[in-house]
């Protein structure tokens, strides 16, 4: 592909935008959440970086999301087999057993769905 080289004004003109968007911060939150999964997130590049020389980390809330649902998940079937032997038993131990699955497995569930609701306010907002 031929390209032709961009003048000293274009370069400038070029700069200038370019700074003015990096101090854009609503702009610059929105575009670093649009990446999702295993693409990794932009870090900014320094003066010490080059051109090419971007770096990137690698994003971890779809994982580590995914591993929360997944407890959650686990903990309620743990808590339906509790609530099952607890009913089929009548041991008391198995009933407290079965409100103490209970109760952490709602506040864990309520952890989610803030985390996720929060989530979903930022993008729409497009705040943190």
């Amino acid at each position: 592909m031929d390209e032709t080289p961009l003048s000293q004004h274009e370069r400038r003109v070029l700069a200038e935008i370019e700074d003015a968007l990096r101090e854009d911060a609503s702009l610059e939150r929105r575009l670093r959440t649009m990446r999702r999964g295993g693409l990794g997130h932009a870090v900014r590049k320094g003066p010490e970086h080059g051109p090419g020389e971007g770096r990137t980390r690698k994003g971890s809330h779809g994982v580590r999301g995914r591993l929360a649902a997944l407890g959650v998940t686990l903990l309620g079937m743990s808590t339906l087999a509790l609530l099952v032997l607890a009913v089929a038993t009548g041991e008391p131990a198995l009933t407290w057993a079965f409100a103490a699955a209970w109760v952490l497995t709602l506040s864990c569930l309520l952890r989610l769905v803030v985390r996720w609701s929060r989530r979903l306010a930022s993008r729409s907002s497009g705040s943190p």
